[in-house]
């Protein structure tokens, strides 16, 4: 859509534009109100409303929030009232303006409210932001860290320390998300400007080494050899299963039933309950489980009584000395289903992947439980090295 400089903005317009630039309420009473539009790494598009006001003399870019969160008429009006405050001499942010640090203690509490109790991301989020973010911009009004700001934190340890560097950007991204909703800012540092100007990272994403497909049973067989504990059984059931460890070390026998493990949202990682068909090679092993586990709630307790801990998982492959990660063997179960013809929206929730495709997640809400029994009674058939006699 083209737009006369000259003219106001439209509720028509704001709605319908997609191409990214920045776009003035042209005209008398504008009191500098504009809508920047881009677009995501995702593809889709977003709109911001900003404000260029002269404050205590300086020319200042202020954020007025998301559209269509803020409507068409709400930034007018904002605009018009941060115009009056400006011409009083005040600052329309309100107060002063917090320091880069004081601001992202402020997100960290904020945040803090949607993580699970216990929770080691606010020690994580302080001990990075602390370490590679503050000696550089702590001390830094939010308003006036600039891009050129960011790339002194992260140009340091872009390459060295790829991952730790993707979380150092997302957080001072956040922090900086927030300025802009607080209008203390018009936009994100940290965001996709400077892309560009940081050096190629390695690859930071790291893979879970996978047991082939083929020799998973050989894998399986080598654990049992080291005796039937509580820990080779979790391991067996989480191969059986194709679960993460923290589905399976979790796992009550209240949540088996009929045949089925539903596991609840609050262990999932994509936070759905998961309902997981069990094969008979998989209820064989619930069976053995039960001897062990005895009046516990827990189908697979540690020496405390509480659920094993996550690294046991390792531990059992370590000693049978095979070689891969109980993640991996998701990987492997995958694998197996590419090849050998199982529906990739079968396999995915399997896996309790999320459908990123919109249109399949619209149409097709079912978990497929009927279709997913078949394949697990199949890839028990296929790895598990058969009853222990």
């Amino acid at each position: 859509m083209k737009k006369d400089p000259r003219s106001p903005l439209t509720a028509v317009f704001v709605k319908r534009v997609t191409k990214p630039g920045r776009y003035g309420d042209g005209g008398r009473g504008s009191n500098g109100l504009y809508l920047r539009v881009w677009t995501r790494p995702n593809g889709r598009t977003a709109k911001a409303w900003g404000q260029r006001l002269r404050v205590h003399g300086r020319e200042t870019n202020l954020g007025l929030g998301l559209f269509p969160l803020v409507t068409l008429a709400e930034a007018r009006e904002k605009a018009l009232e941060n115009r009056r405050a400006a011409y009083r001499n005040k600052d329309p942010r309100g107060g002063t303006v917090p320091t880069f640090e004081a601001a992202a203690e402020t997100v960290i509490r904020l945040h803090a409210k949607s993580w699970k109790p216990g929770s080691q991301l606010p020690h994580q989020w302080r001990q990075t932001l602390t370490a590679y973010v503050f000696p550089v911009i702590g001390d830094k009004p939010v308003s006036k860290v600039t891009t050129a700001d960011v790339l002194d934190v992260l140009t340091p340890i872009w390459t060295a320390k790829p991952a730790t560097a993707q979380k150092v950007r997302q957080r001072v991204g956040a922090v900086c998300k927030w300025a802009v909703a607080k209008g203390y800012r018009a936009d994100n540092p940290a965001g996709d400007a400077i892309t560009a100007a940081l050096p190629k990272a390695k690859n930071g994403h790291k893979h879970h080494r996978a047991v082939p497909h083929a020799k998973v049973r050989d894998a399986l067989a080598k654990v049992r050899e080291h005796g039937r504990g509580v820990r080779a059984l979790a391991l067996e059931f989480l191969v059986l299963t194709a679960c993460r460890t923290a589905e399976v070390a979790g796992a009550k026998w209240s949540e088996i039933e009929a045949g089925v493990w539903t596991v609840p949202a609050s262990r999932v990682k994509t936070k759905r309950a998961h309902r997981v068909p069990l094969s008979p090679a998989a209820l064989r092993v619930l069976a053995d489980a039960k001897a062990l586990a005895g009046d516990s709630p827990h189908v697979f307790p540690g020496a405390t009584g509480k659920p094993i801990a996550r690294q046991a998982f390792g531990k059992v492959l370590k000693a049978a000395k095979v070689d891969g990660t109980a993640h991996g063997f998701r990987s492997s179960f995958r694998d197996w289903c590419g090849e050998t013809g199982v529906a990739r929206e079968v396999a995915e929730r399997a896996l309790a992947h999320t459908v990123h495709n919109r249109t399949e997640a619209a149409y097709n809400r079912t978990d497929l439980l009927d279709r997913r029994r078949d394949v697990m009674d199949d890839w028990a058939a296929y790895v598990a090295p058969g009853p222990v006699r």
